[in-house]
């Protein structure tokens, strides 16, 4: 996983200091004497859908690189890659915690994100919902509450892939439809009984759809879970914005490590899962087999978009734990420690109820 950290400076119009994005204030805010940067920032460009296509055969060079200069560490425990600027100095990975850092050389530029969607929750806010998750645990250990774990929170725009496709797809499948026969049979006292036996008949049939899929999302990071960035779907893509280093001032900002050419592929599973879903549910009849779906993708592009997270990495134990949060809707997803005390309560309690129910059942 790589990040970047500080892409470009915004001085304070007050004390020269560096100011930051602001979540809460949705304006560039000053660290030190809190004044708030008159200058709005402005949209670089519009927000473009490039040709997936002629993509793949070449990806532009002038989209690629930072444009700074910059300054690459790995961490040794993660294998996340965090690319400073040369005044930075990194003292542990922003990912993990770990301090084991060692000098790393970029193989190549990156492909520069366009469009980024700026926070909305600001760390406040983001920390009352982490407390608010842990209390709604039940098994989670309980000094785990009293740990100061939000202290650890920090907001990180992650790396996606945004796809578009056009596709028509044909199908042919055997649908099934039901149908009952009486069976009789005899019984183990001689008797002749009859009961109603489910069949099936099967008929060939077939049929078409269109269907558009847009901004279908894959996530290019490595270092935070897959399926928990998943969870905390969707984002408010309505809310992008063309990409201004304004927005991610001051925050750290991940480096793809999941290319254009594996996310592209990872899309179209993605788009074949739901497309023979969609086409499942034309098939006629009570069930159906030997479905099969010819599909043509057609006007396919893509961006390469940065989505505001929150992220607290803790270990507890010997374990490691991570939540994440959106950094617009505020929705959570993670693990946690289970406490196996009360996991052990909660069985026997759940025994002795049985225990007490057979009891008072069986008596009568």
């Amino acid at each position: 996983m790589e990040s970047v950290i500080a892409q470009q400076k915004f001085a304070c119009p007050s004390c020269g200091a560096d100011a930051h994005w602001n979540p809460a204030r949705q304006a560039l805010v000053c660290a030190y004497c809190g004044t708030v940067s008159p200058a709005e920032i402005r949209a670089d460009g519009e927000i473009i859908e490039h040709d997936l296509v002629k993509a793949l055969r070449e990806i532009p060079s002038s989209r690629r690189g930072w444009e700074t200069e910059k300054v690459s560490v790995r961490c040794r425990s993660c294998n996340a890659i965090s690319v400073f600027n040369p005044q930075h100095i990194a003292q542990r990975c922003d990912f993990c915690g770990s301090a084991e850092l060692v000098k790393y050389e970029d193989v190549k530029e990156t492909f520069r994100p366009e469009s980024v969607l700026p926070f909305k929750i600001s760390e406040t806010q983001v920390r009352e919902t982490i407390r608010r998750w842990y209390g709604s645990r039940w098994f989670a250990p309980n000094k785990l509450g009293g740990a100061a774990l939000t202290d650890q929170v920090h907001g990180v725009y992650l790396p996606y892939w945004t796809f578009d496709a056009q596709v028509y797809a044909q199908w042919t499948a055997e649908s099934g439809y039901y149908y009952y026969e009486t069976e009789y049979y005899t019984d183990q006292q001689g008797q002749q009984q009859s009961r109603q036996v489910q069949r099936i008949r099967w008929e060939s049939s077939a049929g078409e759809l269109e269907h558009f899929f847009d901004d279908e999302l894959v996530p290019a990071s490595v270092g935070v879970n897959q399926a928990r960035l998943r969870a905390i779907e969707p984002f408010p893509m309505e809310g992008l914005e063309p990409y201004n280093a304004g927005y991610v001032a001051g925050w750290v900002v991940e480096r793809y490590q999941i290319d254009l050419i594996a996310a592209a592929k990872r899309s179209r599973e993605i788009m074949e899962e739901r497309l023979y879903g969609m086409c499942a549910a034309q098939v006629p009849g009570n069930t159906h087999r030997n479905l099969a779906v010819d599909s043509d993708y057609s006007r396919q592009t893509f961006k390469h978009i940065l989505l505001p997270v929150w992220l607290l990495s803790y270990s507890y134990g010997a374990r490691k734990f991570q939540v994440v949060i959106n950094g617009c809707t505020g929705e959570i997803s993670g693990d946690y420690p289970k406490s196996w005390i009360k996991i052990t309560l909660t069985v026997l309690t759940v025994l002795i109820v049985i225990a007490l129910l057979a009891i008072i059942f069986g008596d009568k």
